[in-house]
């Protein structure tokens, strides 16, 4: 278990990797940095949600992360980042987001695409206390590439 809601084979799965015979196993340190924004921040946002949220992208290896056209500075390939999305109606992808940016430390939370009510899902990173920059973006498709404004 990565947390008390959030398994091992949950944080690695990818569609992509199965396809493309990926390896996407992370090493201890990025396992125990997976472990500490599990800890800082999805389950405090679970226990708030009260109900399952759906985690998009968790770890990716840098072969997969190559393979879905990932930033090479991904923090999803140090195990410091999570795409989570409301899938289960319990709380809106608007609401974590609110949720996030009042209430918890962080080093990047993106509002992803969508509209100016509810992002389609949304990427939140976590380093550390120190290093957290409690930025916040939203993506936007700009002829036919992605920009981040802040926000």
């Amino acid at each position: 278990m990565i947390s008390e809601n959030i398994t091992y084979k949950e944080a690695i799965r990818s569609n992509t990797a199965t396809r493309l015979s990926i390896e996407n196993t992370p090493s201890d340190l990025v396992l125990q940095n997976m472990k500490t924004i599990a800890e800082k921040v999805f389950q405090p946002l679970r226990n708030w949600v009260d109900g399952p949220i759906r985690i998009n992208s968790f770890f990716r290896c840098e072969d997969l992360n190559t393979a879905i056209g990932g930033s090479k500075r991904s923090q999803h390939c140090r195990g410091q980042a999570m795409d989570l999305d409301d899938v289960h109606g319990h709380a809106t992808n608007a609401e974590m987001f609110k949720y996030i940016k009042n209430n918890l430390d962080f080093d990047q939370l993106i509002w992803e695409f969508g509209n100016d009510k509810n992002p389609d899902w949304i990427h939140v990173s976590y380093v550390d206390s120190e290093r957290n920059r409690n930025r916040c973006l939203k993506a936007l498709k700009s002829n036919g590439k992605t920009k981040y404004e802040l926000i």
